[in-house]
């Protein structure tokens, strides 16, 4: 309602006060002659308010009536003050319905489109995990019927652990990937979780079957020629061991270099079949490891390829162990200390912390004072070959797939990798358990 309207309905109601006041008057005056005339002034007045009173109580039926939504007040009568007040209610009822009828078009467009979506769409209680609304695409990917799934739970219709502890944890930033469907096992899902209101969430349910497929050729091609390579860079090594710069000393630099490269190389095979057998595996050999020798063990690596170019600090406060893969968790906290050490420079500091966190879960965060990585490049950071710097990785002797190694250990171990950088302040990488991780010594 925009200001003019306001202003000519309170011209309206000042109007039809000044009639209504200004018929009472005239209405009782003659009231009153006519009672003084016929000398039964009492009889006529009693006789005009009961009048009066009549004509309200029916005005005010009318206007009760009316107000009932179902009924459309159609025609004003008569003029003053109830006129208006019809008037008002006739154009409060237009308007509400016209408002009506358009959310109830945007309604049934919102549903056409939804039903139309190639991806499922679920509305979930977040209390019950009840299911409340589905489309098309959700009862051929989930095998759902309507109205027989109507406020069915979602995890009798997905009955995956995944799932319950996925709800649990409500996790909203990281879809639940390479699920079966109940409806058909071949065909696989991925799961994302919204919050739609503050009561339910909207699950968006996604055929990734092809995906899969695709980056199952893809980590089979990566892992075969990874394995095919390791011969020939064996062969190439030792004859490079073989040869003597000091018989030929101009073939000293040639001989260095190619040394180098091929270590590298090594290196990277290694680091690809490495990864490769991370994605292949879903579940890991745990057992519990002992933090205190292993800080250790990760304190004298990093001053080995420091060289005492660096100061290194250990600070153990969190005084637990892990649950988990001793090997593939010593290869994680490795990458990251290496990268500190390579990327920091001289005089610089590097600091591992583990410690307790709030819900009882622990971290080892690894903090370096080193040249820092931009805004920019941290959601990028962990894709495999992605480099801030080229020229300074390949200085310092990285692969490039030193963080997607960690990313995949931790997502085996249902933890997370938190980075906080900044330019010429160093970055921190952190590597955050649950408490189900944890093991008091």
């Amino acid at each position: 309602m925009n200001s003019s309207d306001k202003l000519q309905r309170s011209l309206l109601m000042r109007l039809a006060w000044r009639q209504t006041l200004l018929r009472l008057l005239l209405f009782f005056t003659l009231a009153t002659a006519v009672g003084i005339a016929t000398r039964q002034l009492t009889l006529t007045l009693l006789i005009a308010t009961a009048l009066v009173a009549m004509r309200g109580y029916w005005r005010l039926y009318r206007v009760s009536r009316f107000l009932d939504w179902r009924t459309q007040l159609k025609t004003v009568h008569g003029q003053g003050l109830w006129a208006a007040l019809e008037t008002l209610i006739h154009r409060r009822q237009t308007e509400t319905r016209t408002r009506n009828q358009r959310l109830a078009r945007l309604l049934h467009a919102y549903r056409q489109a939804a039903s139309a979506m190639p991806d499922g769409a679920l509305i979930v209680s977040r209390r019950e995990r009840r299911i409340l609304w589905f489309n098309k695409s959700a009862r051929r990917l989930l095998g759902l019927q309507y109205p027989h799934s109507l406020n069915t739970k979602l995890l009798e219709a997905l009955t995956d652990p995944e799932v319950a502890l996925w709800l649990d944890q409500a996790r909203t930033d990281e879809p639940l990937a390479d699920l079966a469907s109940p409806a058909d096992s071949a065909v696989r899902l991925s799961l994302q979780l919204l919050p739609y209101s503050s009561e339910e969430w909207l699950v968006i349910v996604r055929d990734v079957t092809r995906l899969t497929r695709l980056e199952q050729v893809r980590r089979d091609f990566v892992a075969n020629v990874s394995h095919e390579l390791r011969t020939p860079l064996t062969v190439v090594h030792g004859y490079l061991d073989m040869m003597e710069p000091e018989e030929n000393p101009e073939w000293a630099p040639m001989v260095s270099e190619m040394r180098k490269q091929s270590q590298r190389m090594a290196q990277l095979v290694e680091d690809l079949l490495m990864l490769s057998r991370l994605e292949a595996q879903q579940q890991l050999s745990e057992e519990v490891v002992a933090m205190a020798p292993l800080l250790i063990t990760l304190r004298r690596e990093a001053e080995a390829l420091s060289q005492g170019r660096h100061r290194i600090v250990v600070d153990d406060s969190a005084q637990c162990d892990l649950f988990g893969a001793a090997k593939e968790l010593h290869s994680a906290f490795s990458n990251l200390v290496s990268n500190a050490v390579r990327y920091t420079p001289t005089d610089g500091r590097v600091t591992l912390r583990f410690i307790r966190n709030a819900d009882g879960g622990v971290t080892l965060a690894v903090q370096d004072s080193g040249y820092g990585i931009p805004q920019q490049h941290l959601p990028r950071i962990t894709e495999r070959f992605y480099r801030v710097s080229t020229s300074r990785s390949r200085e310092s002797g990285g692969t490039g797939l030193g963080l997607s190694i960690v990313k995949h250990v931790l997502s085996l171990h249902q933890g997370r990798l938190e980075i906080e950088s900044e330019v010429g302040r160093g970055s921190t990488f952190a590597c955050v358990f649950g408490p189900e991780r944890v093991r008091n010594r």
